[in-house]
């Protein structure tokens, strides 16, 4: 009870019906596994049976606590295979919140086990017989078959797929346990899907694809950023939310407000307003896969950890390469095997992933979630001069991903003061956010000067919600709203993310009000490079043409409209959208969000279908070429080696920013104010100029890194 309302925060009941099945629910699932251990008639075996009952249901509901508490979601069979291999791979697991009241779900245990250590209780040798244990277990059974028809009667299919979507939904009627249970089962049969897939389940999605997602390019912006350099910045857990938020006065994003409005840009920018991250359990990782394929993540679990290492993709990196020509590139400041990225990237067709270990990372330069945002930058940059032009680059920013600390006082800006809402988490959330936008600045002050930025598009999105779950009473206060009134549709608007396109010398740059996602960006993007989408299975659609369907669909089957919002798919309350107020639809507003949700069901079944059962790997687009994992290696040595060789062989036509400076880089031209960061730049850019006094070479050298250990 005490997760269900202090962590979970009641699991959204909203009736007297769905309290007491909340309050009920653990009861008869709990019993009847504890009844389970009375059939044991050895007194030893029978204690140690119930011990261990104890320990693993302590332990699901305090991994749920804990799961929720970062990600606002529950623990599904996906992320516990997938998350064990993510400890000690770049997750950090002090950094979720833990608080002294935690002690509470492990409580009885620890004074069964002190009682016991200190003979205050024995062992009673007595096995009460197989026929009364069969009694107990029956009753038991009985108790969670009660709960389950009440749920049942409250709320239909609690066991169906359908009901997977929504985790709260089967949590709050039948519990934890009954939960993990049905999604195991539903995984296990995904996993067959995937084993018995053939060509003519591809075909079905195809159609689709063809009849109601794809949209010819808008004649107008069709290539105007052909043969541009695509420069990716992802910013962690940013919400729209900060886009223009004043804190004391004060910007939190003043750089990023400037882009976003268009402040000294000249109008190149292009910005949308109503942009919603529509991530589901695999949050960063279904974030990348959207941007990349234009496909969705998974209902449960992440598809980069669950099938990323065998999937068949049809990937920017791959499609950019092939029509193009570009070279490839991601910078992230986490180690390569966080959400199995390592393999993911080379099945993508990424030619290098500079991880963690490109820059020595250390207390200096990390944070828990890896190196800090300002020397990525900083120290991407000779790995980033030596690709060949045009190139496609993605950085991952996690300087500002929760619980949004690391950033020491003496990198702050002293003139930044953040909020008291007595919520640690929030008032450092504002902290972060600012340090991320100094650090977009300063690398886009490196951009102008190196000559880059006037030959590149910039993307920046934000992947996901920033604050979530009890957070949200403290943050509302920060956006002026009242905490006592917040609803689901509140919630459902903190899913906006911003996204913003640079395209430099083009005037026309506006903020859009258009109703999207990031399923859309990955055509939107092409286009804009002057490259067809009509061969491509593709569940977005490009967000300057014409004829747009306008509703972004929620990963949990909600939706949100220019007109009409609602939450979740199991959701009964329906929203204005311009208001926010709850609505009581009329019929004509029947009709309509009856025919949204099909759209929404459809739109996700056949991007599931698509994924699970790996259907790309029945088609081969006209002019693309498989990509095989085979030929990348993102090895330190191998990188290096191939930047180099590469130099070499290319010679006087290497395109490569380094080549363009005559082998002279350009890393000196980075300027931040933050002070270890100088000086060690400054100190760099000494040694450059003796290494370079007299003589310039035109080959290039494995870079250095700004940070010593």
């Amino acid at each position: 009870m005490l997760a269900y309302f202090l962590v979970f925060k009641g699991l959204h009941s909203e009736n007297l019906a769905d309290y007491l099945l909340m309050i009920v629910n653990p009861l008869g699932f709990t019993a009847f596994f504890l009844a389970t251990s009375l059939f044991i008639k050895r007194s030893q075996l029978f204690y140690l049976a119930t011990l261990i009952w104890n320990l693993l249901g302590s332990l699901l509901v305090y991994g749920n606590v804990l799961y929720f508490r970062e990600f606002s979601d529950y623990l599904s069979i996906n992320t516990i295979s997938g998350g064990a291999g993510m400890v000690g791979k770049g997750f950090a697991l002090d950094s979720i919140p833990v608080h002294l009241y935690d002690l509470a779900f492990w409580i009885d245990i620890i004074i069964v086990v002190v009682l016991f250590a200190f003979k205050k209780i024995k062992m009673d040798d007595r096995h009460i017989g197989a026929f009364q244990a069969f009694k107990y277990f029956s009753v038991s059974l009985m108790v969670f078959g009660l709960t389950f028809w009440g749920g049942d009667m409250t709320e239909h299919r609690l066991v169906s797929r359908q009901a997977q979507y929504d985790d709260t939904y089967v949590v709050r009627y039948l519990g934890l346990g009954p939960w993990l249970f049905t999604n195991g089962w539903y995984t296990h049969v995904a996993n067959q899907t995937r084993a018995l897939a053939s060509k003519s389940d591809f075909t079905k999605v195809q159609e689709y694809i063809k009849a109601d997602r794809y949209l010819a390019p808008n004649a107008s912006t069709f290539g105007i950023a052909k043969n541009r350099n695509v420069i990716m910045i992802h910013l962690e857990s940013f919400q729209q939310d900060l886009i223009d938020l004043k804190i004391n006065g004060q910007e939190v994003t003043p750089f990023l407000n400037s882009l976003y409005n268009n402040k000294g840009t000249g109008g190149s920018v292009y910005a949308f307003s109503n942009f919603f991250n529509q991530v589901g359990q695999g949050k960063t990782s279904d974030a990348e896969n959207m941007l990349e394929t234009s496909t969705f993540g998974l209902s449960t679990g992440s598809l980069f950890t669950q099938s990323g290492s065998t999937q068949t993709f049809q990937a920017m990196p791959a499609i950019l390469k092939q029509n193009e020509g570009y070279s490839s590139a991601v910078f992230h400041g986490n180690v390569g095997s966080f959400y199995n990225r390592i393999n993911v990237y080379r099945n993508m067709g990424y030619q290098n992933f500079f991880d963690q270990s490109f820059f020595e990372p250390n207390s200096q330069n990390s944070t828990a979630w890896g190196v800090k945002d300002k020397y990525l930058f900083a120290d991407s940059i000779p790995y980033l001069e030596q690709l060949q032009q045009p190139f496609y680059t993605k950085y991952l920013t996690v300087s500002n991903h929760t619980p949004y600390t690391g950033i020491e006082p003496d990198e702050q800006d002293p003139k930044f003061k953040t909020t008291n809402t007595g919520n640690a988490l929030v008032d450092n959330y504002f902290v972060t956010a600012h340090y991320l936008d100094q650090s977009v600045q300063e690398f886009f002050n490196y951009l102008k000067k190196s000559g880059l930025y006037d030959k590149s598009v910039i993307v920046l999105y934000g992947d996901h919600y920033g604050v979530s779950g009890a957070d949200t009473k403290y943050f509302a206060q920060a956006l002026g709203k009242d905490p006592e009134n917040w609803t689901d549709f509140d919630n459902t608007m903190l899913q906006r993310v911003p996204f913003m396109v640079d395209i430099p010398g083009h005037t026309d740059g506006k903020i859009s009000s258009e109703y999207a996602g990031e399923i859309d960006v990955m055509p939107t993007l092409e286009h804009l490079l002057g490259i067809s989408t009509n061969n491509y299975i593709q569940f977005g659609q490009d967000l300057l043409a014409k004829n747009r369907q306008s509703f972004v669909a929620l990963r949990n089957r909600g939706f949100v409209t220019p007109s009409i919002t609602k939450a979740s798919a199991t959701d009964n309350v329906y929203y204005d959208t311009k208001t926010g107020q709850p609505i009581t639809l009329n019929e004509q507003q029947k009709a309509y969000v009856k025919s949204v949700q099909e759209k929404v069901n459809t739109l996700l079944d056949m991007s599931d279908t698509l994924n699970t059962g790996d259907l790309l790997r029945f088609y081969t687009p006209a002019g693309f070429k498989p990509v095989d994992a085979g030929d990348y290696s993102y090895t330190k040595s191998a990188t290096n080696k191939r930047l180099t060789k590469e130099q070499e062989d290319l010679k006087a036509k290497s395109t490569s920013l380094l080549s363009e400076n005559h082998g002279i880089s350009t890393q000196s031209l980075f300027e931040t104010n933050e002070p270890i960061l100088k000086d060690q730049l400054s100190k760099l850019a000494q040694e450059k100029i003796t290494q370079n006094a007299g003589t310039a070479t035109s080959s290039a050298t494995a870079p250095s890194s700004t940070t010593k250990k």
